[in-house]
């Protein structure tokens, strides 16, 4: 029987999500690990380069969230290197990463995106930049860092736009808020799995603490929607999973508007490349409805790594 593959897991890094990717990384190293994988961690640093170079893994498992680790940086660097990796290639980690590329990626294929336009913070002053209510997100982060949400009542734009200490790039998207339920699924080699429905608990909004705090959100798998719905969700997660070009797995977010009052609409609002593997992570429960324990599942992606993805 062939040895196992050695299997390198890039995790940490220097961005906001590094505490995201610690977790992700951990979880994924004892998943390889109890499947007999030689396993190396690295808390990627910027001789990221180097470090590899040394090692020469058989793998490199893309641990990392947010940038450089999932708009192409990281995976531009293991092209060079001639290293096997897990999830989207260059082009599509990019693509997916700059929200506003990505719709107009997905838009083109027929995938429903909401209005939105993109602004920077310092030519936002008194006047809102669209009709409230709308959100205002940075282009490039994930973990919905730096999200705003304007109400419809608010009589100007954030102020937190104008402060000097402002932690995000200045170059933001405003998109129209969709009211209704926060749905997700994910594209496992261009099959979707199951949709989940996420209700947040005691947060406004599905936040970085809704995300990755114990008891922040509830998950309701299969989510209590129509079949026609379920399906539509389904389908339009691998139709955006294939127009961006990814690979491996991704999970595609939407805004289903079923209020009484509301317009029926289902928006796709983004496509995450490097979905989260934490214990309050989405995709693994999705596989596990499906089936697959988390250890076959990251198994599975350490056996579909290659390079020009």
């Amino acid at each position: 029987m062939p040895a196992k593959k050695h299997v390198a897991v890039l995790m940490g890094g220097w961005v906001n999500e590094r505490p995201v990717s610690l977790s992700t990384g951990r979880e994924c190293v004892k998943a390889l690990e109890d499947a007999g994988y030689k396993v190396t961690t690295i808390d990627v640093g910027r001789d990221i380069a180097d470090v590899l170079s040394k090692d020469r893994p058989d793998v490199a498992f893309n641990a990392l969230h947010g940038p450089f680790g999932e708009d192409g940086c990281i995976q531009g660097i293991l092209e060079v290197l001639d290293i096997p990796y897990t999830h989207s290639g260059v082009m599509a980690s990019a693509l997916a990463m700059n929200k506003v590329k990505a719709k107009a990626v997905m838009a083109a294929a027929g995938i429903p995106v909401t209005d939105h336009l993109l602004i920077n913070r310092h030519q936002v002053g008194q006047e809102h930049p669209m009709a409230p209510p709308y959100v205002i997100k940075p282009v490039n982060e994930g973990s919905s860092f730096g999200v705003l949400i304007v109400k419809e009542d608010q009589p100007h734009p954030p102020q937190e736009l104008t402060r000097a200490d402002w932690p995000y790039p200045d170059e933001l998207m405003c998109e129209k808020y969709i009211g209704g339920r926060e749905l997700t699924c994910a594209a496992m080699d261009d099959k979707a799995l199951g949709v989940i429905d996420i209700v947040p608990e005691g947060h406004s909004f599905y936040d970085y603490d809704a995300k990755y705090l114990e008891g922040g959100s509830k998950h309701i798998l299969p989510a209590n929607i129509s079949p026609f719905v379920y399906q539509k969700v389904q389908t339009l997660s691998v139709k955006a999973h294939q127009a961006l070009g990814c690979r491996g797995v991704s999970r595609a977010d939407f805004r289903f508007d079923e209020r009484e009052d509301g317009t029926g609409d289902l928006i796709c609002l983004e496509v995450n490349t490097q979905p989260g593997m934490t214990p309050t992570s989405l995709v693994p429960e999705m596989a596990a409805h499906e089936g697959m324990s988390f250890t076959e599942l990251v198994c599975w992606m350490v056996e579909d790594a290659s390079c020009g993805r």
